[in-house]
């Protein structure tokens, strides 16, 4: 090892930046070829010309374009029972409780989630375009529940501390287990708001379009922003992996060169 001084951590540097190198790279390529089929998904606004091309297309029917629009119920929007003149069309809101328990063992309290609850409420909306002054076209959203995609807001969060009671104090002794905090939360896909949906469209009628999910197996999904915008988001993360392919590849470059620039001085001392 006297003619070679090339220590353990060395190899394991130079060995791990290119691994890494490897792998960001591939993750760029995978997501440069997501951007290219993204790219390649018409979009359309709820407009007369979205209208056209239904009324010219197979079936009235377009299997895979993104629509993008202004969020707007068909009746009367759901009202957040936590915020004030806040109003959506799909509403969840989650009640959980933590409760700590004695363990004898390490005799600590430990913690643990207990009686989780979930309520999912929606209500029929269409998406509308924005800018427009008579909303007289429009495209209907079918079972958006059925969609992927995290497409609501969170417009309310509370943690309360629970209160000891008589009753808590005795099923302490008894269980072993205490009430420690309650979770409140409420999400809402808001009235208003811009939406981007993915999936297949269908002319009813004359003018009554609607968004589902695609009958070929891809992905029915909402997004909670423009178009534009959705797709600068997967710009910056290809350009993500992108750069940190080339900072991990010139480290690991750079690390090797300086390796074998000291033993070919070494070499050359010897020589001498």
């Amino acid at each position: 090892m006297g003619d070679f001084p090339v220590n353990a951590l060395v190899v394991i540097g130079v060995g791990s930046s290119f691994a890494f190198s490897s792998l960001f790279y591939h993750l760029y390529q995978e997501k440069k070829k997501e951007l290219v089929k993204l790219k390649e998904i018409p979009v359309f606004k709820p407009d007369r010309h979205l209208v056209q091309v239904l009324k010219s297309s197979p079936l009235r029917r377009l299997q895979y374009v993104a629509v993008e629009g202004l969020v707007r119920a068909d009746g009367e929007p759901l009202a957040s029972q936590f915020v004030p003149r806040c109003f959506g069309v799909i509403q969840k809101i989650s009640v959980e409780e933590t409760w700590k328990y004695w363990n004898s063992l390490s005799r600590t309290w430990n913690s643990r989630t207990m009686n989780k609850k979930e309520t999912n409420n929606s209500v029929p909306f269409s998406l509308v375009s924005p800018g427009a002054y008579i909303n007289d076209l429009f495209v209907k959203v079918q079972n958006p529940l059925e969609a992927s995609g995290d497409y609501l807001e969170r417009v309310y969060f509370k943690v309360r501390r629970a209160e000891e009671g008589l009753v808590d104090v005795v099923l302490q002794g008894i269980s072993g287990e205490k009430p420690s905090t309650m979770e409140e939360s409420e999400e809402l896909l808001r009235e208003g708001s811009i939406l981007t949906g993915f999936g297949e469209v269908v002319l009813e009628g004359g003018q009554v379009m609607r968004l589902q999910a695609p009958q070929d197996g891809r992905k029915f999904i909402l997004v909670p922003t423009d178009h534009r915008s959705f797709l600068d988001r997967h710009e910056r993360s290809a350009s993500m992996w992108k750069t940190l392919a080339a900072v991990t590849g010139i480290t690991g470059a750079s690390i090797l060169a300086k390796v074998i620039y000291g033993m070919v001085g070494k070499q050359d001392d010897r020589s001498k």
